[in-house]
């Protein structure tokens, strides 16, 4: 079988996606991979094949730290109408715009017999739809199907559909008609999901290279200090103002902290600190989380849910993207404190944090969604339902 995997240009989508794609190879299917320049070297050190497809984010190239930090910011005061159009406009009319013709002329050639997509990866359903080859996804972030159900993001999409001579989809449902995959627990997306979807046990992906845990790591927590974790991902660690308030609120607490402030950038720019704070450019968190006794984190999907299967209790800072809606949820299953990034204090997180660290529901809670995350099917039973799929060309319905 012939896999080809598509995906928005960044980690954040990339990552869910290569426990699949491994698994695949792993049962003897060829696997590629389609999306931006940006993700080429990671796809590669990874085995697969690459194909240049789709557009590009037209920040991607950015070098100025102070733009990008503008940017980041701008994007927490978004009003939710402001989200719909960025939604429309980037993923839909930007990323899935390009994307589509891109994966027509590939077919031509490599012909799949197999399409994955993730979740917020529209063009590869299109697409797939057009050409007559089945199609699934992988869920990347929070939002469900009716984080899509806005007037301009369907009109959009429909766009695109006519474009290719399909006829509209008012209701979004050829996004899922074949197959979805979750990696979590059921209720903690907290929404409907049609009946192609499938949960199962976290997969977590975040060592791109020979990454190991640096020698002091081993030092971590021995005098009975708990261990406190802090990083904004690889996206939102441009707001190094928000960052700066969370390090100088939680240094001051008897805890050892470890901070990680992404790839492309230096540790310094967080300035001198004291012995027990540790800042690193990145550390895989599967390598870190078994030492640390609470995560304060962006909210963001993948290093949220990496938390929760480490039965970790979490303070949450979100700013923008899915991250509210993977705080809100967080809230609502009492395994988080959420603080607010606009009326941050560095005596605000200190509050949440000693609330979170004194008081056992938020870890018992977390435990519990690790306990019903490993006693989902695994990796296995994901490959499965994808040779299935790629056999009988029909939709996958659970139970």
């Amino acid at each position: 079988m012939r896999v080809l995997f598509t995906t928005i240009p960044g980690s954040g989508h990339f990552h869910p996606l290569v426990p699949v794609a491994q698994a695949l190879q792993q049962a003897g299917h060829e696997v590629a991979f389609a999306s931006g320049e940006l993700l080429q070297q990671q796809v590669q050190a990874k085995g697969f094949r690459f194909f240049r497809a789709g557009g590009e984010w037209p920040f991607a190239k950015e070098q100025d730290m102070g733009a990008l930090a503008q940017r980041m910011e701008s994007m927490m005061r978004m009003s939710h109408e402001a989200r719909q159009e960025h939604l429309a406009n980037n993923f839909v009319g930007h990323f899935a715009g390009a994307m589509v013709p891109h994966l027509v002329e590939l077919a031509s050639t490599w012909r799949p017999d197999l399409i994955v997509r993730d979740s917020m990866e529209f063009g590869a359903a299109i697409a797939g739809e057009h050409l007559g080859i089945p199609h699934a996804s992988i869920q990347v972030g929070a939002a469900l199907p009716h984080h899509y159900d806005s007037p301009l993001v369907i009109d959009r999409l429909n766009e695109l559909r006519a474009k290719v001579g399909l006829p509209p989809d008012p209701k979004l449902q050829a996004l899922y008609h074949y197959l979805h995959l979750c990696f979590v627990p059921a209720h903690y997306l907290g929404g409907e999901l049609p009946r192609t979807a499938h949960f199962l046990q976290p997969a977590i992906f975040d060592q791109s290279g020979d990454e190991r845990l640096p020698a002091w790591t081993s030092e971590l927590g021995r005098d009975g200090r708990p261990v406190v974790y802090l990083t904004l991902g690889t996206v939102f660690n441009k707001v190094l103002g928000v960052m700066r308030t969370l390090v100088e609120g939680v240094r001051e607490e008897p805890v050892d902290v470890v901070v990680t402030v992404g790839r492309d950038l230096d540790p310094a720019a967080l300035g001198p600190q004291p012995a027990h704070v540790h800042v690193e450019r990145y550390i895989p968190q599967t390598l870190l989380f078994p030492k640390v006794d609470l995560a304060i984190l962006h909210g963001g999907y993948n290093s949220t849910t990496s938390a929760l299967d480490q039965g970790l209790p979490l303070v949450l800072v979100p700013i923008a993207a899915d991250q509210p809606m993977n705080a809100e949820r967080c809230t609502e299953l009492g395994v988080a404190r959420v603080v607010s990034p606009l009326s941050l204090t560095r005596e605000s997180i200190r509050e949440a944090v000693r609330d979170v660290l004194r008081t056992p529901s938020y870890r018992e809670n977390a435990r519990r969604f690790q306990k019903e995350a490993r006693a989902l099917p695994g990796l296995p039973w994901a490959v499965e339902l994808l040779e299935k799929l790629a056999a009988e060309r029909q939709p996958q319905l659970r139970g």
